[in-house]
C-alpha cells in the first residue's frame, strides 16, 4: 500500500519551469551515503501519514494553479500499486513527473506503456560499473548496473521528456568518474549535475565532507557538455 509522507504543496524546485506539488513516499532500496532524505528511507514512520484524498482534493482546488505533481522518494517504483496511484491523480487533469534511481526498469516501461508519467528524473549514482555504483549506492546487488543501464535505454527511447541527474560528492565522483557517466547517456536531452549538500546523510560521516566549489562544479560541467543535448547544475 503507498502512503504519502511528505506533501509541498507548491513548488518551483522539482520541475524545471513548472509550479508543482511535491508528494514523498517512503523506502528505498537504495542506501546511498551522502542521501538526504534519510529519515524517510530507514524511520518513515516518524512521519504523518497524508491520505491521497487530501492531495486531489487540493489539486482540483488549484488546478489553476499546479502545473503537475512530482512523485518522489524514497523509490516510488518500489510499489506496484504505483500506476493505480498515477492514473487517482491523472483523473484530476493533472500532469505527473516520476523521480526515479532506475533501478526498476519494468515498472519505468509499464508507466511510460500506459502513458501515465509526462517527464521522468533518473538520478544515475555513479559510472556504471559493480564497484562504483555499489559504494554510491550504498548496496551490494549484482544485477543493478544492468537494470540502470536497462532503464536508461528504456528513457532515452521513450518518447517522454527526461533528464538524467546525478549528485556530485567528492569521494565518490571525479572528473572521470562524470565522464563515464555522460558517456553511457551520450546524447541525452538533458544531464543535471547537483551539488552534493552534507545535511541530513543517511551515513553521519558524509557530513565532514566538503562539497565542490562552484568553480569545481563549473570544470565538471565542461567535462559532461560534449556528451549531452544540455548539462545544467543546480545548487551552485
Amino acid at each position: 500500500m503507498i502512503v504519502i509522507k511528505g506533501f509541498i504543496e507548491m513548488s518551483m524546485l522539482d520541475w524545471e519551469g513548472k509550479m508543482v506539488s511535491t508528494l514523498y513516499l517512503p523506502y528505498c532500496n537504495l542506501r546511498c551515503p551522502y542521501c538526504h532524505n534519510s529519515g524517510l528511507v530507514l524511520n518513515p514512520e516518524q512521519y504523518h501519514s497524508i491520505p491521497i484524498e487530501i492531495v486531489i482534493d487540493y489539486l482540483i482546488r488549484r488546478r489553476d494553479w499546479i502545473d503537475g505533481v512530482c512523485i518522489t522518494g524514497g523509490e516510488p517504483c518500489m510499489y506496484e500499486e504505483l500506476p493505480d496511484f498515477i492514473r487517482r491523480l491523472r483523473d484530476t487533469g493533472i500532469r505527473v513527473k516520476l523521480d526515479t534511481n532506475g533501478s526498476f526498469p519494468d515498472m519505468l516501461q509499464s508507466l511510460i506503456d500506459e502513458s501515465l508519467i509526462d517527464y521522468i528524473a533518473m538520478d544515475i549514482k555513479s559510472a556504471l560499473d559493480d564497484k562504483s555504483y555499489a559504494q554510491a549506492a550504498g548496496i551490494k546487488d549484482e544485477n543493478i548496473v544492468e537494470r540502470v543501464r536497462k532503464s536508461i535505454e528504456i528513457i532515452m527511447n521513450s518518447g517522454v521528456d527526461y533528464e538524467f541527474r546525478t549528485t556530485i560528492v567528492p569521494t565518490l565522483h571525479t572528473k572521470e568518474t562524470l565522464t563515464a557517466i555522460a558517456e553511457s547517456i551520450k546524447g541525452a536531452k538533458q544531464y543535471v549535475l547537483q551539488a552534493f549538500v552534507p545535511n541530513n546523510t543517511l551515513d553521519p560521516e558524509y557530513l565532514k565532507i566538503t562539497p565542490y566549489t562552484d568553480e569545481q562544479m563549473q570544470e565538471i560541467q565542461q567535462v559532461v557538455l560534449p556528451y549531452v543535448q544540455r548539462c545544467v547544475l543546480r545548487g551552485v
